[in-house]
């Protein structure tokens, strides 16, 4: 809309100087014969009137093309109609079951009770098909305030007798794998229990003095991310004690696939539980009824679940976390490039901890710079104090504008374990551990293509697919 004005208006203004001057003529001389007018003055003054008559012109044109807007409401994907309630925020469906009861809550700094927020702005926009400007108006909801789950249960005068706590702490601020301690909150003096160190599982004395325990955090559906581990050791420790887990679930970012390598019991850890692939494609509480269902808990035993499951939610639907999850996965890129590019943990190349740009690089001081010129310093942050090559310049790959991931991406970390150089100590121990097998590592060595290996993936995903099945809540 602008250009053109300004077009027309270049047009008006030297049409406009020609004839100016032109009618002009006679009155110079005239002035120039009778008087001691100043030309120059003229000819200022003429380029002011110009100006002035350009702006008017300029303002009547752009109100003309304004009454051509036409005015549309356009509401985007996170509208009242569509966007995801999150179980915590469904306190009409769970409050009754917590009244007159002792009650432990497993969270974090992601376990709030969201209030969204309306907004309705213009938007100026070219349609292409008529080739002329247009305006709407678009509604989006924002989810910035909220109250922590908490805070919430005491204003409700739930009683609350301890808070457990998953990786990275109650405020979700420690690096990963830095021990985390037991202490006090600070807001409300309850106790906090870590899950996370020696204790990853809580203790028959730490089970007492509780009638039901609240599981609320958020995943984000990858197999090595430990609050899976948290919520398996969770199950046992309720299955024994007889004690009901509610589960608040919440969207996972990355259900929108499965894929990876299924872990080999002889290969579990905390950073790998179960027999599932690296991306399990599954909420929390799905989860929560997969480990029942197929009996993973010790001795076979089964957790008295209860779910508060999302509402408008679906597997189709792309889902934006409000609060990053643990202080390394800052955005949505950032959590949908994890999966891929965790395994770099494993290897002599940093992820990007130490910088704001955490999984979503990746180098290292040794990679060539003919081949990587994107460089990065990691030094130390939140999440990360004392990060991989603390101070030092990385060479790499900037995967920021990456498209979103619909599967594993093998190929940045088969071209890095080219360039390298160090074939033969490339992957540390901790590799096996994140893939869950040795066989990764085996066929990256032996010269497989991420195709050759994906194919070799193919039989056991679908019938992890086919096992998951019975226990989706979630078309």
């Amino acid at each position: 809309m602008i250009p053109n004005a300004i077009a027309v208006m270049a047009i008006f203004i030297i049409g406009a100087d020609i004839l100016l001057l032109w009618s002009l003529e006679p009155i110079i001389r005239f002035a120039m014969k009778n008087s001691k007018f100043n030309i120059l003055l003229l000819f200022r003054l003429k380029n002011t009137i110009l100006f002035l008559m350009g702006i008017v012109f300029l303002s009547i044109s752009c109100k003309g093309q304004e009454k051509n807007f036409k005015v549309e409401t356009v509401f985007e994907e996170n509208t009242p109609e569509t966007y995801s309630i999150v179980g915590a925020n469904q306190t009409s469906n769970y409050l009754k079951l917590l009244r007159n009861k002792k009650v432990g809550v497993v969270a974090n700094q992601t376990s709030v009770i969201f209030k969204p927020q309306s907004i309705i702005f213009k938007q100026d926009y070219y349609d292409s098909e008529t080739k002329t400007y247009k305006q709407k108006q678009v509604h989006q909801w924002s989810f910035s305030k909220h109250t922590h789950l908490i805070d919430s249960l005491l204003s409700h005068n739930i009683n609350i007798t301890k808070v457990f706590v998953p990786e990275h702490g109650f405020r979700g601020t420690a690096d990963a794998g830095e021990i985390i301690k037991d202490g006090k909150d600070i807001k409300t003096g309850l106790p906090i229990i870590s899950l996370y160190g020696n204790n990853k599982k809580p203790t028959a004395a730490q089970m007492q003095d509780m009638d039901i325990l609240i599981f609320d955090v958020q995943d984000v559906g990858v197999r090595f991310y430990t609050y899976i581990s948290t919520l398996h050791y969770v199950m046992e420790a309720c299955a024994e004690a007889g004690i009901t887990l509610l589960i608040l679930d919440r969207p996972n970012p990355n259900i929108h696939y499965i894929d990876g390598p299924i872990l080999e019991p002889q290969y579990k850890s905390f950073v790998g539980i179960h027999p599932v692939p690296v991306v399990h494609g599954m909420t929390i509480g799905e989860y929560a009824k997969m480990i029942n269902g197929e009996k993973w808990l010790e001795n076979e035993i089964q957790c008295p679940l209860k779910i508060i499951t999302v509402e408008h939610y679906n597997r189709s639907m792309s889902y934006s976390l409000p609060i990053k999850p643990s202080p390394n996965l800052p955005n949505d890129q950032a959590i949908n490039l994890y999966p891929s590019l965790c395994f770099f943990e494993g290897t002599p190349l940093s992820e990007g901890r130490g910088t704001e740009m955490q999984f979503q690089v990746f180098g290292s001081p040794d990679l060539p710079k003919t081949q990587y010129s994107f460089t990065f310093t990691p030094g130390s942050n939140e999440g990360a104090k004392n990060p991989k090559f603390n101070g030092q310049l990385c060479y790499g790959k900037d995967l920021r504008t990456e498209e979103r991931l619909n599967n594993l991406n093998l190929e940045w970390l088969i071209e890095a374990y080219i360039a390298s150089g160090k074939k033969n100590n490339f992957f540390t121990p901790f590799f096996t551990s994140l893939s869950g097998t040795k066989k990764l590592q085996e066929q990256i060595e032996g010269g497989y293509t991420y195709r050759d290996i994906r194919a070799t993936w193919l039989k056991d995903l679908k019938k992890y697919d086919t096992m998951r099945k019975p226990y989706l809540l979630y078309e």
